[in-house]
């Protein structure tokens, strides 16, 4: 029989997805299952952004440019510049959704055998993308009991080899919901530019940003303009998740001429994603305040419940929408799969990604779990009863 390639072999599974198989059982079994292992938004999309799709006018489905339509790159450049970001045509392409930026980035940039340093945890597919392109991911771990700061410079730079071509950041972070203080972005331009590395920032939580933190990009700091390749998305920003529709911004014009190669190889983002998406761009101001709004009850009824809960360590995300907790069992793996097979109060349970897949080496956060809190206060108010007595019942039959 042929065999598969030794990428298709190496590259990991979803800690995300992977546990899907016994959450559908669990449901066909009857329970209700509290999803809060993926990063899936309950909020509505923009109204202006669905009509755009219920109102077009097309008679035919046809490619845009393979950067992306000009009239929605035009929108996405003005959408920079109402942060301060002066932009140009030819610095944003347009990509299917933010996981495309980054593999095309990667592809761009990296060489089979380099390095790329990415702070753990991070977000598991950083693993997957890197498979993709044959690079090597060293990660610098970043601790729970530290809230997820970065180590000092003198630890990052024991990690920079001849091989190092690139860091990875994720800000604010999944999974940790962490936001990087200004010291720290002055740390990490200082590396790349030491060093002459290239800077990926992912920065699709952008809006996402709580106790007074305004909307922040690496792009407006000075001196990374041949550095800086950041990724963006509609995914998290409108509740967009399935228009696949993201984006790719560059000042390094060779950088973004090899990435456009790539993208006229595989043709032209989604049509249908740009004509919401392009529409999104003019969602009033209230939505995004009345979203901010409902996350930051919402992490605060999650951070709070799991505070609650003896044993369970939980640091108080600044963003995003993720929390990560350090729960009292032997293997977070092995918890999650037994929540769903063997678990149930009230004919329900409860979903959590186990932090393995978020880290390099999986013993690293064996303990760990990711929980998005995408989900209304009061589900989330019973998610958490639900994982305080599972904790109960597995300490009896541990």
């Amino acid at each position: 029989m042929p065999k598969i390639s030794e990428k298709g072999i190496s590259v990991p599974a979803s800690p995300i997805r992977k546990l899907a198989k016994y959450a559908d059982a669990a449901k066909a079994s009857g329970k209700k299952v509290y999803h809060l292992n993926i990063g899936q938004p309950d909020i509505a999309s923009p109204k202006i952004a669905l009509d755009a799709v219920k109102n077009m006018h097309l008679n035919l489905i046809e490619y845009s440019h393979s950067a992306g339509f000009e009239s929605y790159r035009k929108g996405w450049i003005q959408y920079y510049e109402n942060l301060g970001v002066s932009l140009h045509l030819q610095d944003m392409l347009i990509t299917t959704g933010g996981s495309e930026a980054l593999v095309l980035a990667f592809l761009s940039t990296l060489n089979p055998g380099d390095e790329i340093i990415i702070p753990e945890p991070f977000y598991a597919n950083y693993n997957s993308f890197a498979k993709m392109a044959g690079i090597t991911v060293k990660a610098i771990t970043c601790k729970i009991e530290d809230n997820f700061a970065l180590p000092n410079i003198d630890t990052f730079k024991q990690y920079i080899t001849p091989k190092t071509k690139g860091i990875c950041i994720c800000n604010p972070g999944n999974p940790t919901g962490y936001i990087y203080s200004q010291a720290e972005i002055e740390q990490i331009k200082q590396l790349v530019k030491e060093y002459d590395l290239f800077l990926f920032a992912d920065e699709v939580y952008r809006e996402f940003r709580y106790d007074g933190q305004k909307p922040y990009t690496l792009l407006q700091e000075k001196g990374l303009e041949q550095h800086l390749i950041v990724i963006d998305s509609v995914s998290k920003r409108y509740s967009m998740c399935g228009a696949r529709v993201g984006a790719v911004i560059s000042r390094n014009e060779e950088v973004m001429q090899a990435i456009l190669k790539f993208a006229q190889a595989r043709l032209s983002p989604p049509t249908l994603g740009q004509i919401a998406s392009e529409a999104a761009l003019a969602t009033d101001a209230q939505y995004f305040t009345d979203v901010q709004a409902e996350y930051l009850k919402r992490r605060n009824v999650l951070v709070e419940g799991l505070r609650k809960i003896a044993g369970v360590t939980c640091p108080v995300p600044g963003g995003a929408f993720y929390v990560m907790a350090d729960l009292p069992i032997d293997d977070a793996d092995k918890f999650c799969q037994w929540l769903l097979e063997e678990f149930s109060h009230e004919n329900q349970t409860v979903m959590l990604a186990p932090a393995s897949g978020f880290y390099a080496n999986a013993s690293v956060g064996k303990t760990q779990v990711r929980m998005a809190y995408v989900l209304k206060e009061e589900d989330l108010k019973t998610a958490v009863m639900l994982l305080e007595k599972a904790l109960e019942v597995y300490k009896i039959i541990e």
